[in-house]
């Protein structure tokens, strides 16, 4: 057996973390040989529901499953994890201005940074799933000084994938045959679905599909808006669909990229080679380098349509910044 690795869940009483951490539990992303303690946390008010998801787990018998701590008190639970996967956050509610959710849910993570910063391990690595994913990733970074911002990721997978299936089923092809698309931007109805790099058994998306105005129009907004049209019909948020996402992105960060390929993943945007800000979380396109850090893969073609949807995405990030700059100081 491999040496215990801690994993801390926030928001662990809600719908994505239940179709998560079963799967944590049995070894489905670290593999069988590795011992986990799960570390759930949710609001005081959610404590009877986090009872009864431990009570689950505990039955559950899972081998890999060494220790379960749950509670309210994130300095307790957030010491010496090795990975922080962070879905709580405040939701939007009828009425909420745009500037309140993001102030409120700043705050949650302007804590949670500099408890990382004191608390976790000091390889930790943290998946920001609770929106605004992307700018509450910028102020945990920022607030986690001690800690690297490449131990930082915000959650674009779900995107990736809501693309890939488009895709594959306009061109009649399997998922599988699908590589290289990339989500840039914001996790928002911003964000720029790349179909202009991505491939279809290895050609040109655009040259298998060869329809440029369902791409730029119908496609381009599919993906945009999926995750509200399912709110309208389910009355929920995408819940296994985000969980597998999360699993994943995760992935992605503990294999090995394959030659030639990449995923989407927002990353702190220094040094970037797309002359986007570089004080911003930013989804690229991403990949394992030999020393274990996620880089961004550079010379993509950028054509007028992606360039123009791209520099709105990073309008609205730079807005969002503005918005919460005292809790990035």
């Amino acid at each position: 057996m491999k040496p215990l690795k801690r994993i801390v869940i926030t928001g662990g009483a809600g719908h994505v973390a239940y179709s998560l951490l079963f799967k944590l539990a049995q070894g489905d992303l670290f593999g069988p040989d590795q011992p986990i303690a799960l570390h759930i946390v949710d609001l005081p008010e959610m404590q009877k529901g986090l009872e009864g998801v431990a009570m689950e787990l505990e039955d559950c018998a899972f081998p890999l499953l060494k220790e379960i701590k749950i509670g309210s008190d994130a300095a307790s639970l957030f010491s010496g994890v090795h990975f922080a996967l962070l879905l709580g956050a405040k939701p939007r509610t009828a009425g909420m201005e745009r500037k309140d959710l993001l102030l409120d849910n700043g705050k949650i993570f302007f804590t949670q940074g500099q408890i990382l910063n004191q608390l976790a391990s000091r390889d930790v690595r943290v998946l920001v799933v609770g929106n605004p994913c992307n700018t509450n990733s910028l102020i945990l970074l920022h607030n986690a000084p001690t800690l690297s911002p490449k131990q930082f990721y915000a959650l674009t997978r779900l995107d990736q994938n809501r693309a890939v299936y488009q895709l594959a089923t306009r061109a009649h092809a399997n998922v599988r045959d699908v590589t290289n698309l990339t989500i840039w931007g914001n996790h928002s109805s911003t964000q720029v679905v790349d179909f202009v790099n991505a491939k279809i058994h290895g050609r040109r998306a655009a040259d298998v599909i060869n329809d440029r105005k369902w791409l730029e129009g119908d496609f381009f907004s599919q993906v945009q808006k999926r995750g509200s049209d399912i709110i309208k019909l389910r009355g929920k948020s995408s819940a296994a669909s985000a969980a597998n996402a999360i699993f994943d992105a995760m992935r992605s960060i503990l294999e090995p990229t394959k030659q030639g390929h990449w995923f989407s993943m927002g990353v702190y945007s220094a040094g970037n080679p797309y002359g986007v800000d570089e004080d911003l979380v930013f989804s690229f396109p991403c990949r394992m380098n030999d020393k274990g850090d996620v880089e961004v893969v550079p010379n993509l073609i950028m054509d007028p349509f992606l360039k123009e949807k791209i520099a709105v995405t990073q309008k609205e990030l730079i807005e969002e910044r503005t918005l919460i700059a005292d809790l990035l100081k």
